[in-house]
């Protein structure tokens, strides 16, 4: 009964055989529920970059058929207001909503289309992509 109420309290517990003791161990935290991934830079061709198109690198994604699985999802790029401070109407964050739309190349990018296009500052900083909606 006593392991069925820990298992309620949605905690693991294991076992130590070299002390014959149950250790308890509950998460800290949620699960994240967005796959991290850097802004590496814009669409480009040898002379003309293309703004309206990000290019981001999904971390654990090294191939193509990998990448395949992210197309659709939604993107998020959050960042901090200029004054960071709360304010009535806000929090002090702000989001730029995209898209993944299509892979770039074979080695696991993708590419991204934002509401409205993501800063130069934003290269190298952390993109969310969300697993919604689903393909499942």
């Amino acid at each position: 009964i006593l392991l069925l109420n820990r298992l309620r309290m949605s905690s693991i517990c294991y076992f130590n055989e070299r002390n014959n003791a149950t250790k308890e161990y509950k998460p800290s935290r949620k699960p994240r529920l967005y796959a991290r991934a850097v802004f590496t830079g814009y669409k480009r061709g040898q002379r003309i970059q293309h703004e309206n198109t990000a290019l981001l690198r999904i971390d654990g994604v090294s191939s193509k058929e990998d990448a395949k699985w992210y197309l659709g999802k939604t993107a998020c790029y959050v960042y901090r207001t200029a004054l960071r401070k709360k304010t009535k109407r806000g929090n002090g964050f702000r989001v730029i909503w995209g898209k993944v739309v299509r892979t770039h190349g074979k080695s696991g990018a993708v590419r991204a289309r934002f509401r409205s296009n993501l800063p130069g500052s934003a290269m190298g900083k952390r993109i969310r992509v969300m697993m919604y909606p689903s393909r499942v």
